[in-house]
């Protein structure tokens, strides 16, 4: 299947909304429950219809596609921080590619994820649980490490540890989805331009 400069755009935003939803809940000790919806979907979908479809409702992208546009252009900050996770993320998720026997645990894993969820909604602790032990039997023990800053007492919080394993492993799908439709290093050096298009192009069509 053929992939554009959307769907690279779509897979980016989704790294960085997953990114963007560790730092809060490890700064701020709580959730954006509608920018992490989409990110803990993503992991169910194997055979989505289309790159969009990976996250969900349209749109479901937006505070990613921001993200995006403010690493790109500093407008209204960078977040170097938020750099430094999506960076490792994507390092990580070629190291995981080269494991394939971490690669069909995390296939069980997550079928294993698909029985919990007839049961319990989306973000209930028991699925971002059950995504937390996978992310720490299967990516933890990888390198490079994800070293996530924050406040200690909102670390320190099993729930906030649940959330933060659950969307760190997002955004290794995310990762992997950028792969897959194309995305590289060389797109974020030499068109990034382009990226910057998509974003807001994205935005004009789902925000009011």
């Amino acid at each position: 299947m053929p992939y554009d400069t959307l769907d690279r755009l779509i897979a980016f935003a989704g790294l960085h909304q997953a990114a963007a939803c560790v730092s809060r809940i490890a700064h701020r000790g709580n959730a954006d429950v509608e920018a992490m919806e989409p990110c803990i979907y993503s992991l169910f979908q194997v055979d989505a219809e289309n790159t969009a479809a990976v996250f969900g409702a349209p749109g479901a992208l937006a505070p990613g596609a921001r993200q995006v546009i403010a690493q790109l252009t500093g407008q209204p900050e960078r977040n170097l921080e938020l750099t430094r996770y999506v960076v490792t993320l994507i390092r990580l998720e070629r190291a995981l590619a080269r494991e394939p026997g971490r690669l069909a645990r995390l296939g069980e894993g997550i079928e294993a994820a698909r029985d919990k969820l007839e049961h319990f909604p989306l973000l209930h602790p028991a699925i971002l649980g059950h995504f937390a032990d996978l992310y720490s039997e299967t990516i933890s023990t990888l390198t490079p490490r994800v070293m996530v800053q924050g406040s200690e007492l909102h670390l320190g919080n099993p729930d906030n540890q649940s959330r933060v394993r659950a969307l760190l492993l997002a955004g290794i799908r995310a990762a992997m989805l950028w792969r897959q439709v194309g995305g590289s290093r060389w797109h974020l050096l030499l068109r990034n331009r382009q990226l910057l298009d998509d974003a807001h192009a994205y935005l004009e069509r789902h925000e009011d």
